[in-house]
C-alpha cells in the first residue's frame, strides 16, 4: 500500500469513530457549493497516530484534545521517564519537565530518557532533549526546578494536568494542594521495590491524594534503601500515563475515589476505594 493510501486508509477509519463526525461533512446551504470542512488533523498526524486512532475509544476527537493540553510532570526519573514518553508519543501538545536533580549513573537502569553520555547533566534538559526527538510536534519544556509549598501554585497555573512522579511525600502533599486550590486534574503514582500505586484525582468531584493518605507515614523508605526494578516502574510509569489520557480525553474511566495497588511480585493488581474527607484541608472546601 503506497504512503498515500495508507494514510487515506487510517484517516477514513479515524473519522468513522471520532466524536464530532458531523464537523467533518460538507457544509452546505441553499445558495452556496458543498464545501468541506478541513480536517481536524493533518495528513501527518494520521500516520504518526494511526494506531491510536483507530481504536473505537480513541478516535481524532480525542486525538485533538490531548493536542490541545498541557501537562506538567513533576520528576524525571523512574517513574517520569515512562510518563513523559508516553505522552509525548501520544502527541500532547505541550509537555513540562520539571525536576532539580542531575543524571547520575545509579539512574540509568530504570531511567530511560537518561543515556550514558548525560551523565552529570540536568535530568530536566536530559529529557526533554530526548522528547523532543521522539516527537518533535510537541511543546518540551524543562524546568530545572524542585517543586515545594512556595512555588507549587505558580507551576500549577495554566497546566490541564498534573502527573506527580516525586519521590517523597512533602512533594507530593504539595503538588496535590495545589491542584486542588487550581481544580487541576492530577495523577498520583508511587513505586518501591516490586509494589505500586496509582491514583487519579479530579478536585472537588473525587477523593484527593490527602483524603486517601491524610499524613505521611512515620518511615518511608527510599529507592536507595530499599531497591526498585527498572520494569516495575515502568509498569507503574505506564499505568499513569494511561490515567493522565483518560483524564484528558475521557475515552475510559480513570481510577478516581481509590488507588490501583500494584503487587508486581505476584501479578495482582488491587483496587482500593476512598471517598472525601470532610476534614480535608486541601479539598473540603471546594
Amino acid at each position: 500500500m503506497s504512503g498515500s493510501s495508507r494514510r487515506g486508509f487510517f484517516r477514513e477509519l479515524a473519522s468513522a469513530v471520532a466524536a464530532g463526525r458531523e464537523a467533518l461533512e460538507p457544509v452546505v446551504s441553499a445558495d452556496t457549493e458543498a464545501v468541506p470542512i478541513r480536517p481536524l488533523l493533518t495528513d501527518d498526524e494520521v500516520e504518526r497516530y494511526a494506531r491510536q486512532l483507530v481504536l473505537p475509544e480513541w478516535g481524532e476527537a480525542a486525538q485533538v484534545a490531548l493536542s490541545q493540553a498541557s501537562v506538567l510532570v513533576v520528576g524525571a526519573g523512574a517513574l517520569g521517564s515512562p510518563v513523559a514518553l508516553y505522552l509525548a508519543g501520544a502527541g500532547v501538545g505541550r509537555l513540562g519537565i520539571l525536576d532539580d536533580d542531575a543524571v547520575e549513573v545509579s539512574n540509568l537502569h530504570r531511567q530511560h530518557l537518561h543515556f550514558t553520555p548525560d551523565l552529570g547533566a540536568p535530568k530536566a534538559d536530559s529529557a526533554a532533549a530526548k522528547l523532543r526527538f521522539l516527537n518533535p510536534d510537541v511543546l518540551v519544556e524543562p524546568y530545572q526546578a524542585r517543586l515545594d509549598s512556595e512555588n507549587a501554585a505558580a507551576l500549577v497555573e495554566g497546566q490541564d494536568l498534573v502527573v506527580d512522579c516525586s519521590d517523597a511525600f512533602e512533594t507530593r502533599y504539595a503538588v496535590n494542594a495545589a491542584c486542588c486550590a487550581a481544580r487541576t486534574p492530577l495523577v498520583e503514582g508511587g513505586v518501591l521495590g516490586l509494589a505500586g500505586m496509582v491514583m487519579s484525582v479530579r478536585p472537588g468531584r473525587t477523593a484527593c491524594y490527602r483524603c486517601a493518605f491524610p499524613h505521611a507515614p512515620a518511615y518511608a523508605p527510599s529507592c536507595a534503601d530499599a531497591g526498585v526494578l527498572g520494569p516495575a516502574a515502568g509498569v507503574v510509569g505506564s499505568l499513569m500515563a494511561l490515567e493522565a489520557m483518560k483524564l484528558i480525553t475521557g475515552v475510559a474511566p480513570a481510577v478516581t475515589d481509590g488507588f490501583l495497588q500494584l503487587d508486581l511480585a505476584t501479578g495482582e493488581f488491587l483496587r482500593v476505594t476512598t471517598s472525601r474527607r470532610a476534614d480535608c484541608p486541601d479539598c473540603a472546601h471546594l
